[in-house]
């Protein structure tokens, strides 16, 4: 990038970018947005992004009721504009492990490796994570958390553009000891590095907590500094106890009422438990009355020295800011890992499986349901996860991979990963024969169509090329019936139909068709009208939802590309 000769410009010209200087922002992350396109700009000139599926890779699971997953080839820049159209506001989780810019060979910036003495390394980097994180933003949902693995080289710019971009979200940054040896720097032994987690700053609990490997039992009466029953009057009442379990909760008492002891027996054969200590002093709880019936799963009666007493059994607790773990160890579960599925020299530094898992256990423990996308998907480990989280909880999370295909990355380390996993494989080390979890899994590509000064045209063709993209949106992939001019998929109680022709002629056909089907209904159907399908050529059609293409993408992509 040539610097600008400021000796050679008119006083006009100088006043100008003296006022252009003056209306920036006085705080915030700045960088200079380098001239030249980047190759994903270069490839949409002229074009927009449509998906083609690779009929030949896909697997296809057993039982139908099984989530589908996509793995997207391309560069993510394109695969996120499409997901934009087919997964706005759908995405419970995006995790990402972008390049980390070190100034090796280990990213390109417009088909040039970033070297570290390069003036403008870190503009560069900002620049790219900066447009992904944009189109990004938009496909997660209202409850939606974005994680990010970083380290030092980039990690303090990458926590102020998080901050500009999601400005109204809570952003924690953990610290990660994922090669205890550590790598050696000119003056520190790195050993960590970094995870940001992204979520609404709402207030509301949106990180669960975590098993804990040394489950334990705690007196739930308080002790020590601001203990006693005068310092919270709530959290003194009695537990009821009858054969030794807990059935139910008293009142708070008057402040005036003293219990004679611990325990105080009921003539119906329960028992009151009061928070009072060996010596007789009052002391409370560490709940009060209002709020222990929610962790009453949690409490153990106990009897110590012929007195009943109430514990509390912890075996789940809150994650800290910084996991320390011979799990998260980057070579034994990363490199070594993937060692044993795909053999040696397939891919340089993976992420150690069980950081990436317990991140998404994180924040999807509870969302079995939950949707999960890596745009920088590498060797596949995001993948890898989340089928290993559905095996052990049984969930039905389903995965959306991107990534693409230099050195060979997708077709020769990413997909082999994935369908390992999902139908089994030999270690490569041991030639132990290792069960496949089972899955779906749907390749894609990411394919071009070319604009020309006909805008007829240009939408005719794209309506014929976007019949994957609205399967995908739709979640519905079954071909039931296909003619010249329209098709029908269905999946369950859902039914998906593509009029893909100008022609109206089998429009009647296809109403008579849909019809005969129950539940859900949605036709898509093109129209060079930007405003829409005619009220008049649809009336009559009962029960089935109306969406006209192409107009509804190229609404999606006016935002994105200019064109």
């Amino acid at each position: 990038m040539a610097e600008k000769d400021y000796s050679q410009l008119d006083k006009t010209e100088l006043i100008k970018i003296i006022e252009k200087l003056e209306s920036r922002k006085k705080y915030g992350l700045i960088w200079d947005e380098e001239k030249v396109k980047e190759q994903f700009e270069k490839d949409a000139e002229n074009a927009l992004p449509v998906l083609k599926e690779i009929k030949g890779k896909e697997i296809v699971d057993k039982d139908p009721s099984k989530p589908v997953n996509f793995l997207i080839e391309g560069d993510n820049y394109h695969a996120l504009s499409v997901l934009n159209f087919t997964h706005q506001a759908k995405v419970d989780v995006i995790y990402i492990d972008p390049p980390y810019n070190t100034g090796d060979t280990s990213w390109k910036y417009n088909n040039n490796f970033v070297e570290k003495e390069d003036a403008y390394r870190h503009s560069k980097w900002i620049s790219f994570m900066n447009k992904r994180l944009i189109l990004a933003r938009s496909l997660l949902k209202e409850d939606g958390t974005l994680i990010c693995a970083i380290d030092e080289n980039e990690q303090p710019r990458l926590g102020i553009m998080l901050e500009e971009i999601f400005p109204k979200h809570e952003i924690v940054c953990v610290s990660i000891v994922h090669n205890p040896r550590g790598i050696q720097g000119t003056n520190f032994s790195y050993c960590h590095e970094y995870a940001y987690f992204v979520y609404p700053g709402d207030g509301k609990k949106y990180i669960s907590t975590h098993e804990r490997e040394d489950p334990s039992l705690r007196n739930l009466r308080d002790s020590g500094g601001e203990s006693m029953r005068t310092d919270a009057r709530t959290c003194f009442y009695p537990i009821i106890v009858k054969d030794g379990k807990i059935t139910g909760f008293g009142g708070v008492p008057d402040q005036k009422f003293h219990p004679k002891g611990i325990n105080e027996k009921k003539k119906d054969g329960s028992i009151y438990i009061w928070p009072i200590d060996s010596t007789g002093d009052e002391r409370k709880w560490r709940y009060s009355r209002s709020s222990v019936e929610e962790i009453i799963k949690a409490l153990r009666v106990k009897e110590v020295r012929g007195k009943f007493d109430i514990y509390l059994y912890k075996d789940e607790d809150r994650y800290k800011t910084v996991w320390i773990d011979s799990k998260y160890d980057a070579s034994e579960y990363g490199t070594k890992l993937i060692k044993r599925i795909l053999g040696p020299n397939t891919f340089a530094f993976p992420k150690s499986i069980n950081v990436v898992k317990e991140c998404l256990l994180a924040v999807a423990k509870d969302k079995k349901d939950a949707i999960i996308l890596d745009y920088f998907a590498g060797s596949g480990t995001t993948g890898h996860a989340v089928m290993e989280l559905n095996k052990k909880d049984e969930g039905n999370r389903s995965f959306i991979l991107c990534t693409n295909n230099e050195n060979g990355i997708c077709e020769e380390v990413c997909y082999p990963r994935i369908k390992s996993i999902i139908t089994g494989y030999k270690d490569q080390i041991d030639n132990k024969s290792i069960s496949g979890i089972g899955g779906s899994l749907k390749y894609f590509k990411t394919k071009f169509v070319k604009k020309n000064n006909n805008g007829d045209d240009f939408k005719t063709r794209i309506t014929a090329e976007c019949t994957e993209m609205l399967c995908l949106r739709e979640g519905v992939f079954d071909e039931v019936q296909k003619t010249d001019h329209y098709c029908i998929f269905q999946k369950g109680n859902k039914t998906v139909a593509v009029y893909h022709s100008i022609t109206r002629t089998s429009l009647q056909v296809l109403k008579k068709e849909l019809e005969k089907m129950d539940g859900e209904k949605i036709l898509y159907c093109f129209t060079l009208d930007p405003s829409g399908l005619s009220k008049t050529e649809f009336a009559g059609w009962q029960g089935v939802s109306l969406e006209p293409i192409p107009q509804k993408i190229l609404d999606v992509y006016k935002q994105i590309y200019e064109y």
